[in-house]
């Protein structure tokens, strides 16, 4: 038996290679849903263009958009106690069926 290889089911191998790794940034995000599935689309907006590119597409399932919600409200949460509140200097929209962040 190898003793390199966890036979813990739970447990999973992530590969994450060169490009997906080096990210991508991004200053605007909409989400939108519909009964099966969310939409978050990860957008770059540069300040004075008009034109805005979506540089990141993400489909989530409910459940694990509500878990991604999770992870980012203890990760918020967990910064803040380190490095202190991050303040909104700009308003949060609500639309009818997506959110600007």
């Amino acid at each position: 038996m190898d003793n390199n290889q966890n036979n813990d089911p739970n447990n999973i191998n992530i590969n994450l290679n060169e490009m997906i790794a080096a990210g991508v940034y991004c200053n605007l995000a909409l989400v939108n849903h519909s009964p099966s599935e969310f939409v978050v689309d990860f957008i770059q907006l540069m300040p004075g263009v008009q034109q805005a590119n979506v540089r990141s597409r993400v489909i989530l399932a409910p459940l694990h958009a509500k878990r991604v919600l999770t992870a980012l409200q203890q990760n918020v949460a967990n910064y803040e106690q380190q490095f202190g509140e991050i303040k909104e200097v700009e308003p949060f929209v609500v639309g009818q069926n997506n959110v600007q962040a």
